[in-house]
């Protein structure tokens, strides 16, 4: 197929990476060209000068950018994604955003002719470059239908959630309990280290066990070990929970212990590690 993909951060590059691998003709747009063209040098394909200029002619459009505001920078006005397309053409947003741009850029599409999903992911940069991200998609069956074979070309399961907006709903969810299992996990590794454990053992000995997760998997170690120059950043979970915490208050969801490690790292922020790992969350708990 003929894929545009606009957006090449630590996500969006291997994203569409992924596609061009596959053997689809790709063509990327950065808001910085210098990330294009680095793209275009190690993959193939080519570049476009706007968003608009990149989805012209393609069969379905990608995005992966960093919030609401820039979703609507590169689909909306004559530039914009939305002006290059041609009727039937399905855009496919993989940023986390919130759900009530997506049903905008729902029914912003419909009127155009277009169709649109919301495809937050999980899986951070490791989940990307390997192929491997999980997909939780918003939008109608049919268009989903359409697009699963070629999101399947980054992701290792992609499952529509629902209506638009579901799949953004289910991020929040994602966000929501990773927040938690981190401070759990920070705290316990915190106290195994103050105790006089080895951590690293703590780790492999409760991993087996009922308190075994992803992030005790993928994260304890480098915890134990003060390692968080990598994956996905505080500030950009920041952004999340606030995204949810907008969410919560529309439909009366309580997020007790979400606000309060949102707290935690908005602390971390304000020390300077805005752009460590998530895990991170166990520096407040050593620094003592």
């Amino acid at each position: 197929m003929k894929i545009a993909f606009i957006g090449l951060g630590v996500m969006g590059a291997p994203m569409a990476g992924h596609l061009a691998k596959a053997g689809h003709d790709v063509t990327v747009y950065n808001r910085t060209g210098a990330k294009a063209d680095a793209w275009v040098a190690k993959y193939g394909g080519k570049s476009a000068s706007t968003p608009r200029a990149t989805a012209e002619s393609a069969d379905i459009v990608f995005s992966c950018v960093g919030n609401d505001e820039d979703l609507r920078a590169v689909t909306l006005g004559d530039n914009g994604a939305f002006a290059g397309m041609t009727k039937g053409t399905v855009f496919v947003d993989h940023t986390t955003a919130s759900a009530h741009v997506a049903m905008e850029m729902d029914q912003r599409t419909r009127k155009r002719g277009l169709h649109f999903l919301d495809a937050p992911v999980s899986g951070g940069q490791s989940g990307a470059e390997q192929g491997m991200l999980t997909v939780m998609a918003g939008g109608e069956s049919a268009i989903f239908e359409r697009a699963k074979p070629v999101i399947s070309s980054f992701a290792r399961t992609v499952t529509l959630m629902g209506p638009s907006g579901a799949g953004q709903k289910t991020k929040m969810v994602n966000q929501i309990c990773i927040a938690g299992l981190l401070q759990g996990l920070s705290e316990g590794l915190a106290f195994a280290q103050r105790a006089g454990l080895d951590a690293r053992q703590v780790v492999d000995v409760i991993s087996k066990g009922a308190a075994g997760s992803w992030q005790m998997d993928n994260r304890g170690k480098n915890m134990i070990d003060g390692k968080f120059d990598y994956g996905f950043a505080v500030d950009l979970m920041r952004k999340d929970l606030n995204i949810a915490f907008a969410e919560a208050a529309v439909i009366g969801a309580d997020l007790p212990a979400t606000a309060l490690v949102s707290q935690f790292y908005a602390r971390l922020s304000r020390n300077g590690h805005g752009r460590l790992e998530t895990s991170s969350l166990i520096k407040l708990l050593m620094e003592k």
